[in-house]
């Protein structure tokens, strides 16, 4: 009767709370999602389908909100405390929503005016400018969350959570960025090492905010991310190798070779996020071996 009682205490308190959207909390919210949206709307209107940047920045101004939204609807119902003594820490979760989102957009509005800002580009400016205040509202629910609320994450706000999405995100940029590779075996053998460990990232991230799932799960789950890390790190230490040498080998740097539109930038842009998700799965698996900041010991 106990578990009874519980959930009927819960289920009680889960009413409708309009006060959340006058908070703070859910004025930034707010600002968010009419800012991701204008921006949205704003590139668009610009167009360039046709570019893979262009794709994956639509997609952030779309996601971010999006996920913005399902987490003030939830709030503003009181849904939280009955996902919290359910399924997750809905801190950790936000604070966690909200870092990935900045990491989204900050890298987005960088890129979008990389490729679409020119001194006489007017509306590159303008959709570049709405992209960098819809990444600063982000940074500011991370600054509230981490240094005025001081919430402290368990997994997805943490250290440990947090460089699994960093190393998901590199491996996003990396397929965007990807071209030239379809007539040289060895470097679609290189895009395949890509791809094994990218869709394992999410579920090992969704694994460890679900506290239920993780009890139930019949396998270590700690053992198997350490397997998981040793096999990423071999896949990237091979790529790492191999894509320069082929991609780049008799295909030298163009003398006209402007960062905007240049393949060959973009090429290499691929071998230095490598490098990056590298570096990032190798400290992943250093700081698990030795248990420190926050990374669990095998």
């Amino acid at each position: 009767m106990g578990l009874i009682d519980d959930i009927k205490e819960v289920t009680s308190r889960a009413v409708f709370s309009p006060s959340t959207l006058l908070s703070g909390r859910g004025a930034l919210h707010m600002a968010q999602i009419l800012l991701s949206l204008i921006t949205f709307v704003l590139g668009a209107l610009r167009g360039g389908s046709t570019h893979s940047y262009w794709n994956y920045a639509m997609f952030t101004w779309a996601f971010c909100p999006t996920m913005t939204l399902i987490i003030t609807i939830i709030e503003m119902f009181k849904l939280d405390i009955i996902l919290n003594m359910f399924c997750l820490d809905w801190a950790d979760f936000t604070t966690g929503m909200a870092m990935s989102s900045t990491l989204m957009t900050v890298c987005v509005a960088i890129f979008y005016g990389n490729f679409y800002v020119c001194w006489k580009c007017l509306y590159g400016w303008i959709v570049t400018l709405f992209a960098a205040l819809t990444g600063f509202v982000y940074i500011l629910e991370v600054v509230k969350d981490k240094c005025c609320d001081k919430k402290k994450g368990s997994y997805l706000a943490a250290l440990p959570g947090f460089w699994k999405v960093m190393e998901a995100f590199v491996s996003c940029m990396i397929f965007v960025s990807l071209t030239g590779y379809r007539d040289k075996p060895a470097l679609i053998v290189c895009v395949i090492a890509y791809i094994i460990p990218f869709p394992i990232l999410p579920l090992i991230i969704a694994t460890n905010i679900l506290k239920k799932l993780k009890k139930c799960l019949p396998f270590n789950l700690d053992r198997f991310v350490f397997i998981f890390l040793v096999i990423s790190v071999v896949l990237y230490v091979f790529a790492a190798i191999v894509w320069p040498i082929f991609m780049f080998k008799n295909n030298p740097r163009p003398s006209n070779c402007p960062p905007s539109y240049c393949v060959w930038a973009i090429q290499f842009m691929v071998a230095f996020l490598t490098y990056v998700n590298l570096i990032l799965f190798t400290l992943d698996l250093i700081f698990t071996l030795l248990g420190i900041c926050g990374f669990k010991r095998t």
